[in-house]
């Protein structure tokens, strides 16, 4: 079984297909939680609070970790499959296939933008919360000089998108992330063996639904936590 997931090209496939599932669970769970904060701030806060730095939010957090590594992992070694396998020789393309969208044939150029993103998210946000508990500190300052607890979601998230440059950054983020799983969220299924004729339309407007919801779910805690603080609103 070891052999079949490393050795071959179908299996290196399922486990892409099987990481990124798991990813596109987590993704639509973290999706959900942000926009409580959209809702109430102090509901957010216990959301954080109840994660925080305990021993089963580290556990999630070591499985996702690994989930990430592996999905890229093997992302990058398809990539160079494929390319071993056309050779050196390059052919201009100068007609757009029909039927392959822009974003199958960067997924590798996408899924690098999506985890630069991720980078940025964790300075932004693990390291000034989970990781401020490990170290043992019970307050963290932001960039506008306040003082807060770590568990302070609300406060970290509306400090962070008071700056334009950070939404900006997130909104080509979430695009990225958006094109990747337009493609990548129909493409597990197809590696399962479920993309036939009749349900490889209906598997492709399936990904364009979850990919868009996450993206507007996403964009939307944003956009709002910036307008407000333009009208300054807490």
């Amino acid at each position: 079984m070891g052999c079949f997931l490393t050795n071959s090209s179908l299996g290196r496939k399922l486990v892409m297909s099987i990481s990124g599932c798991f990813l596109v669970l987590f993704i639509l769970i973290h999706m959900a939680m942000n926009i409580v904060a959209v809702i109430s701030g102090d509901a957010y806060n216990m959301i954080c609070g109840f994660l925080g730095a305990n021993w089963y939010a580290l556990a999630g957090t070591a499985v996702l970790a690994l989930g990430v590594l592996v999905h890229f992992v093997y992302a990058f070694w398809l990539t160079w499959q494929n390319r071993k396998a056309r050779g050196n020789v390059r052919y201009a393309v100068t007609v757009t296939e029909k039927g392959v969208d822009w974003e199958s044939k960067n997924m590798l150029l996408l899924g690098v933008i999506v985890i630069l993103g991720l980078l940025l998210h964790l300075s932004h946000f693990w390291a000034k919360m989970m990781l401020v508990e490990l170290m043992g500190a019970h307050e963290v300052t932001i960039g506008d000089g306040s003082v807060v607890t770590p568990t302070d979601g609300a406060a970290i998230i509306q400090y962070t998108f008071s700056q334009w440059y950070n939404v900006v950054l997130y909104l080509v983020w979430f695009a990225a992330l958006w094109l990747h799983l337009n493609h990548g969220v129909w493409s597990m299924f197809q590696t399962a063996g479920w993309a036939n004729d009749t349900w490889y339309p209906r598997l492709k407007c399936l990904a364009k639904i979850v990919s868009t919801l996450i993206f507007l779910g996403f964009a939307v805690v944003v956009v709002v936590f910036y307008a407000k603080s333009l009208c300054g609103c807490c």
